[in-house]
């Protein structure tokens, strides 16, 4: 996939096994700046919909992956930041559900589901995730930071309207975060909005990547246990994905902690020595992080990762 552009992967996914990444607009490109991203901080915050790729290069490298590899659990509009933002994503669903019978993804962080064509396009996916993490303008602007024209209510009501119309399969993302938005009184609250959205499924996610902001705590998994019975249908707790065909994946994360084993990086200097795409170094990172096996530390103010003990030796090369 090196000479891949928009697409990526497959990677291993918590939700949706090896699942082909395809990313649809530049990085951190997004109507919301939420402090748990896994990408970091949204650089193009924004609210414009427009053919930010274009749409005949992402449909011939998707032409060109299924006849020459095309092996997939699912197809995940997903990658840089937020798809329904390009202007023909809904083309590239219809273009996936004609060509294979792979499942097709769309992640959205629901912002733009108060549009009518955005909702028609995006009931051409199977599944479509959808994210609530806020109770009202206050929280939403602590956890989101939204887009300065986006308003809560709007979320609420694009993503009622939606489900109201979709056919397929919708299931809820509640992000929590430590101090923020995870105390049973306010978990309530959102679980009183997720119950008029009416989703198939219920997901509880905490920050188990390094997130945007290193406020951004995660909750143990005794603490999300005690609220999934708020939710109704009750919720599950998104746990990691354990790949059963897995000698890529374990190749390359093993060959990512081998040269944080020499010397720190950041993210994005991974990602140009192994050519992935952030996403996919982002989980692979992630993995590292819960297993113990390395940590970050802040050097000349960028996130640097390393094996245990590793940043100390290598300061002074930096």
């Amino acid at each position: 996939m090196e000479d891949k552009k928009y697409l990526f992967g497959p990677v291993p996914s918590r939700r949706f096994g090896r699942s082909l990444g395809v990313d649809l607009t530049p990085y951190k490109t997004c109507s919301l700046d939420c402090v748990f991203c896994q990408l970091g901080r949204t650089t193009n915050k924004t609210v414009t919909r427009e053919e930010y790729v274009a749409t005949d290069a992402v449909i011939a490298e998707l032409d060109e992956w299924l006849k020459r590899d095309g092996h997939a659990d699912y197809i995940t509009l997903a990658g840089s930041g937020e798809p329904t933002l390009h202007s023909r994503f809904g083309e590239i669903l219809e273009y996936v559900r004609k060509k294979s019978i792979i499942p097709v993804v769309l992640l959205t962080n629901g912002t733009m589901l108060q549009f009518q064509e955005v909702r028609e396009a995006a009931a051409c996916a199977n599944i479509v995730k959808i994210s609530l993490s806020a109770w009202d303008q206050a929280s939403y602007g602590w956890v989101n930071r939204p887009h300065r024209q986006l308003q809560f209510d709007q979320l609420i009501e694009g993503q009622k309207a939606f489900r109201s119309q979709f056919k397929g399969q919708l299931w809820l993302e509640v992000f929590l975060v430590g101090g923020i938005n995870s105390i049973p009184a306010n978990v309530r609250k959102i679980a009183a909005f997720a119950k008029e959205i009416i989703p198939d499924r219920i997901q509880l996610n905490t920050a188990v990547r390094p997130p945007a902001e290193d406020f951004a705590a995660p909750l143990s998994k005794e603490h999300m246990e005690e609220l999934i019975n708020l939710f109704c249908p009750a919720a599950e707790i998104i746990t990691e994905f354990e790949t059963k065909d897995g000698d890529h994946v374990q190749v390359s994360q093993e060959e990512i902690f081998s040269m944080l084993k020499r010397r720190p990086c950041t993210a994005n200097q991974i990602v140009e020595i192994f050519g992935m795409h952030l996403n996919e170094v982002s989980k692979y990172l992630g993995n590292l992080m819960r297993t113990g096996q390395i940590h970050t530390e802040f050097i000349n103010s960028s996130v640097y990762y390393a094996a245990k003990n590793q940043i100390e030796k290598s300061y002074s090369r930096i």
